[in-house]
């Protein structure tokens, strides 16, 4: 007998992961394909199609199976938005409820299983997502907050810093690195490249920003100074929209986590933890997410279907390898 089915999208990052799961959390197939987000790739729309097809092929599922679907995706944040955001799902005879949400709840879902919590953002993209314990959510972008943890504005950062002359002995093999990376022989060089705006493609110049990002969180762990520096900054400022997020909450203890590159960082994860014991409005607990974001959206499309998500649903969908981080 065919199997009715869910899917899970999470479309965090420069990847777009597809779940599906029969409605008892059996995962039956998983698949990655290209960006989701328009701001990361104008062909987002055919990365999530294409991924989708070729989940549900690999499960032995046709579209008509499909009962329900949860969309985490990055970048959506206002009605404006589901313009783009509805054409990633526009499948033929698909035709069943889709929840279209921000990348970040999907990952919150997944993290604490519907627990109270604060999940912190910090990869490709940067943002700050909270449920108290009246299941109500607030954003730090609610408040118009950002902060600048995103990995591209880390390797801005650093740039400006190193033309800026604000270095010291300490940063001598991280700018070599650096230099390496833009594949330039000197700071002359690498502020001309600049001063031309480095890469005229907005899309691609932020890919390969965020892709030097690495180079800065290895050596802030490596002792530069100025990756240190450069790293430090978004802390202080993620520690902010905590705070902010944390005053929501009715406890005195706020369970805390970290999603994405940057935040996982040895360098960035250590000085989160560091971070959060010294919070102003509560007493944070730094927790590491009990499952992935896809696994996240799996859950809450089958929460939407009114399916009871209990300790053995959740044991299947754990069997999986990619059901954890």
């Amino acid at each position: 007998m065919a199997h009715e089915v869910v899917i899970g999208i999470d479309g965090g990052g420069t990847q777009t992961r597809v779940m599906i799961s029969d409605l008892e959390g059996h995962i039956l197939s998983y698949s990655e394909g290209g960006a989701s987000s328009i701001h990361k790739d104008k062909d987002a729309h055919i990365n999530v199609q294409q991924t989708i097809q070729l989940a549900l092929t690999e499960a032995g599922c046709s579209v008509e199976q499909v009962k329900g679907v949860c969309a985490g995706i990055a970048g959506y944040e206002s009605e404006e938005d589901l313009t783009w955001v509805t054409r990633l799902t526009d499948l033929d005879d698909l035709h069943c409820p889709i929840e279209y949400v921000n990348d970040s709840v999907v990952a919150h879902a997944g993290a604490f299983l519907g627990e109270p919590g604060i999940v912190v953002v910090a990869g490709t993209g940067s943002i700050i997502n909270a449920i108290n314990e009246n299941e109500i959510q607030i954003k730090n972008v609610d408040f118009q907050h950002y902060a600048a943890s995103a990995a591209r504005f880390l390797s801005y950062d650093a740039i400006y810093e190193i033309l800026a002359g604000n270095i010291e002995q300490s940063d001598e093999t991280f700018i070599h690195n650096v230099l390496a990376y833009w594949n330039v022989e000197n700071k002359d060089q690498l502020r001309d490249l600049a001063a031309q705006g480095f890469i005229a493609d907005r899309r691609e110049r932020d890919k390969k920003f965020g892709e030097m990002a690495s180079v800065v969180t290895y050596a802030a762990q490596q002792g530069s100074r100025l990756a240190q520096f450069v790293c430090d900054k978004p802390m202080r400022e993620i520690m902010v929209g905590v705070d902010i997020l944390g005053s929501f909450f009715e406890s005195d203890l706020v369970y805390v986590t970290g999603i994405g590159g940057v935040i996982k960082s040895p360098y960035m994860k250590t000085r989160f933890i560091e971070s959060l014991e010294s919070g102003k409005n509560k007493r944070y607990q730094f927790k590491n997410p009990e499952m992935s974001a896809v696994s996240g959206a799996v859950i809450r499309a089958l929460r939407k279907l009114d399916i009871p998500v209990d300790d053995n649903t959740i044991r299947c969908i754990r069997m999986h390898p990619q059901s954890t981080w």
